[in-house]
């Protein structure tokens, strides 16, 4: 099986993503087809050996659309000012149009030539050229409601044709009677509404793009923070690139102020670089030698070269861009019932359009006022606010999620993550660091904490030991800088020796200080690694080191308690280990020396005890109960393949996501039953009107459509409040 997202041109409404995805999903090959309105995607999962891209292309086209290849990255619009100077010509045009056609029922000084009264013939044929005009600045509105309709798959462009043409060809006629004498039929013509709809539908999708691009601006951001060009380092040389001539394994060279071109690993120099973009971390971090760099990160204030791991369509951004893509073309279960709706709304606004006709010719009513009120039926529904209610908040909420380090993989996360109950998380690596860190220091001696670091951790800089590891994180983290070491000496499974600061060190185990005649503490000492230090032959201090808890982990823990969501550790470590962490936390349940298989039947079980839960894991031993979990999360120091089976992955690596989480979820869901409501409210008030049903109240075409326009901008200008929520550091 393989997997596409093709851009899609033609979509108007929910009605079109709806069709388009229900006839995708009826072809022979195709396993799953999502299409997304707002971000004018279909992601399609296919069997590659039935089906090729250019038969996935076909499939669109005989649904009523156009397929633009694959999705490549959200772009500015090429006709911008194109369109912007059109709706300048036509609002010029509508205004001439309706002071020539309605100029006399406010009694405005029209012309005797283009007087209806006085100049018959000339009138009708000047407002006959005028709605022409018109037809043509809307013949792509009347092209793919016509097409859709064929297809059987209609939407709101076919409600608009089908209004449109019914009022144009009613007016026809009545013009054609006019030129052969029938003067009285000059005030039975309609074309200014049929110029009207058009001009009015055409404004608010102006309106309406501009609103939707907003929803994409989160997203944008992270698009065009990767660079135009690269510096490769050849030999002893420095050339400018592109990024498409970027090869694997490439040595790239970023100066003070430029961008990363690709994801890798520093091989020379260090830096502080600002990766904001993607994990939200306002502050420069410091990368060294070894350390990994992102597309698009800016180069602070030092000289480092890179070997290139990830780029173009593979680095790191663009990786997120797809998955936040295809998250959007992922249905919630909110989104779905409101695309079954939709797909029904269209044709049942034809029958209540029909019902209006004939409902008016029945009270007697002339047949252009019965057709009066057909048209306004067709115009004034609005499938569109009822499909964009949930995609466009799902976007911009995605969007955020990802601009903020969280990346979402799967829309339904933001539906379900309201409904949690309970979340599990392992230990090692999600509620610690998962790497040893300096937990204690014994201090024996006259020296502060920090210079006795600073001589240990100067001498275990030349060690390959992973507990050296631990020294030299205190030192970054505390901005403390090394002395230099002579005389380094390693004692094979005991320690070190060496000379720091023209200080003799000896650095162990208690075995090699025994060995050296050194006294040991009488004090009792915590069960961890323990890292004995002599200085001149004298004990200095014992150095606790251990994997310790996460410093945001408490503050998590205590809101999600707080929030009524239960807490629980599941792990693979040993009782006490996990009894201590659990304590720590104040989490009252938890689950230690479990195997992979155990920790997946172990989620199955909380699930039937508690309900909906999330596990958050970071290792291969969590990827099965990642799966098991109704939603699964990582961090982003998780490996591969626990980031695979995860739904969410937090890329700052920091646990204060998962409030985030909660947060942004609570909100978009707010948004989401506003508009909603908003939509079918809408809908169930405007539609009795425009059919006459309504006492004393009648709407023209033209309101409908105005009407019609102001809901879908409505529906988009509350989805983007969502930019407004802030996020916890």
């Amino acid at each position: 099986m393989k997997k596409i997202t093709l851009s899609i041109d033609g979509m108007t409404c929910s009605a079109c993503s709806s069709g388009l995805e229900k006839y995708l999903n009826k072809q022979d090959g195709i396993n799953s087809a999502k299409v997304n309105l707002v971000m004018a995607v279909a992601t399609i999962t296919y069997d590659d050996t039935k089906l090729k891209v250019e038969d996935l292309n076909k499939f669109v086209a005989k649904a009523g659309f156009q397929s633009l290849g694959e999705f490549k990255g959200l772009k500015e619009e090429k006709n911008k000012q194109k369109t912007k100077r059109n709706l300048i010509i036509y609002t010029i045009l509508i205004l001439i149009f309706m002071y020539i056609s309605m100029g006399q029922m406010i009694n405005l000084p029209v012309p005797s030539i283009l007087n209806k009264d006085e100049n018959p013939v000339i009138y009708v044929i000047t407002i006959f050229i005028l709605t022409c005009v018109f037809l043509i600045y809307g013949f792509d509105i009347l092209k793919n409601g016509y097409k859709n309709a064929i297809h059987l798959t209609l939407n709101m462009d076919s409600l608009i044709t089908l209004g449109v043409l019914s009022s144009f060809l009613y007016s026809l006629y009545n013009m054609i009677l006019c030129l052969n004498g029938n003067y009285d039929k000059v005030h039975e013509l309609y074309f200014e509404s049929t110029s009207m709809v058009i001009y009015f539908i055409k404004l608010g999708r102006y309106f309406e793009n501009i609103s939707q691009n907003k929803t994409k601006e989160a997203i944008k951001k992270l698009v065009t923070v990767t660079p135009d060009k690269a510096y490769l380092k050849e030999k002893s040389k420095i050339r400018e690139i592109t990024l498409d001539e970027i090869k694997m394994g490439d040595i790239l060279v970023c100066h003070p102020g430029e961008k990363i071109a690709a994801d890798g690993t520093i091989v020379t120099g260090e830096a502080h670089l600002d990766e904001s973009f993607i994990t939200g971390e306002s502050n420069p971090i410091k990368k060294k030698i070894g350390d990994k760099v992102i597309t698009g990160s800016i180069n602070y204030d030092g000289y480092i070269e890179y070997k290139a791991e990830k780029f173009g369509k593979n680095s790191t951004i663009s990786e997120i861009v797809k998955l936040v893509t295809e998250a959007g073309s992922e249905k919630s279960n909110i989104e779905s019932l409101a695309d079954k709706v939709s797909g029904y709304f269209v044709i049942i606004v034809i029958i209540l359009a029909i019902i209006a006709f004939l409902y008016h010719i029945i009270l007697g009513n002339s047949f252009g006022q019965s057709l009066n009120y057909f048209v306004t039926v067709l115009v004034v529904a609005c499938p569109c606010s009822l499909g964009l209610a949930t995609p466009v908040a799902i976007i911009i909420s995605e969007g955020l999620c990802a601009s903020h380090g969280l990346v979402v993989k799967k829309s339904k996360v933001l539906e379900t993550t309201n409904k949690i109950k309970a979340i599990i998380f392992d230990k090692t690596g999600t509620l610690t660091y998962g790497k040893p860190r300096i937990s204690a220091i014994f201090n024996y001696s006259n020296l502060t904490n920090d210079e006795i670091i600073k001589l240990v951790a100067s001498a275990e800089l030349k060690s390959s030991h992973p507990l050296s590891n631990a020294f030299k994180t205190y030192l970054e983290e505390n901005n403390l800088k090394s002395y230099t070491t002579t005389n380094f000496k390693n004692i094979q499974g005991k320690g070190l020796e060496a000379t720091v600061n023209n200080q003799k060190l000896l650095v162990g185990s208690s075995t090699l200080l025994k060995e050296n005649k050194i006294t040991l503490p009488k004090t009792k000492l915590p069960n961890t690694t323990l890292v004995y230090v002599a200085i001149n032959n004298k004990l200095s201090s014992v150095i606790s080191i251990t994997d310790i808890i996460r410093k945001e982990a408490p503050k998590v823990i205590k809101t999600l308690n707080n929030k009524g969501i239960k807490t629980i550790v599941l792990t693979g470590d040993n009782k006490e280990v996990a009894k201590e962490v659990s304590k720590y936390l104040n989490i009252t349940e938890y689950y230690s020396e479990t195997t992979p298989k155990e920790k997946a039947e172990i989620i199955q079980k909380l699930k039937t005890k508690y309900g909906t839960v999330m596990m958050c894991g970071d290792g291969i031993n969590d990827s099965v109960a990642l799966t098991k979990a109704d939603i699964g999360l990582s961090l982003k120091g998780a490996t591969d393949i626990a980031m695979d089976c995860a739904d969410v992955v937090l890329i700052n690596d920091d646990l204060t996501g998962i409030l985030n989480l909660f947060k942004v979820s609570k909100k978009t869901f707010r948004k989401i039953k506003q508009n909603l409501f908003w939509a079918f409210f809408y809908n169930f008030l405007m539609i009795p009107i425009a059919m006459g049903l309504v006492k004393g109240l009648t709407i023209t075409p033209t309101l409908a459509s105005i009407a019609m326009m102001f809901s879908s901008i409505f529906v988009v200008l509350n989805s983007l409040s969502l930019n407004k929520i802030k996020f916890n550091n």
